[in-house]
């Protein structure tokens, strides 16, 4: 019962918000909630506390004993929604699936895939010396293990 009130809280607060999306809910034992959002022109303190203020100011603490932490996805986090990719485009990622790791620019993203694109050297096909070559991997969401943004200083 708790936890489909704070659901429908988070909902609401998200369709007002529509630029901000959902990444993890999760409400523990002892009714500590723990929520991570991301938005589509990136998190603000301030998007953090309109989403914990829509869910504080709609529960009775002398009925419900708990805590509330909102917090947006980390610049190290490994990205789970598809719209985190549209908002890392011509960003460098490195993307594991089952068979390979693929470091490289985020060209495109789609409904159902993503394509990185990335430079390598590699002998000329005919006499001595080495030639750059632009590389292109189309990968379906449905195979991406694991993708995070490479930060880079």
């Amino acid at each position: 019962m708790f936890k489909n009130t704070v659901k429908d809280l988070l909902e609401t607060a998200l369709v007002e918000r529509p630029d901000l999306f959902l990444i993890d809910f999760s409400i523990s034992t002892d009714n500590h909630i723990n929520i991570v959002i991301d938005g589509d022109n990136g998190v603000l303190v301030e998007d953090c506390m309109f989403v914990s203020r829509a869910i504080e100011h709609n529960i009775d603490r002398e009925v419900h004993d708990f805590s509330l932490e909102v917090m947006s996805a980390g610049a190290t986090s490994p990205l789970v929604n598809k719209r985190q990719y549209n908002k890392n485009l011509k960003r460098e990622l490195i993307v594991r699936t089952a068979s390979e790791t693929i470091e490289g620019i985020l060209a495109k993203a789609t409904e159902t895939d993503i394509t990185l694109e990335w430079k390598v050297r590699e002998p000329k096909p005919i006499g001595k010396g080495k030639v750059t070559v632009k590389k292109q991997a189309t990968i379906a969401y449905g195979d991406i293990v694991e993708a995070k943004v490479m930060i880079k200083f």
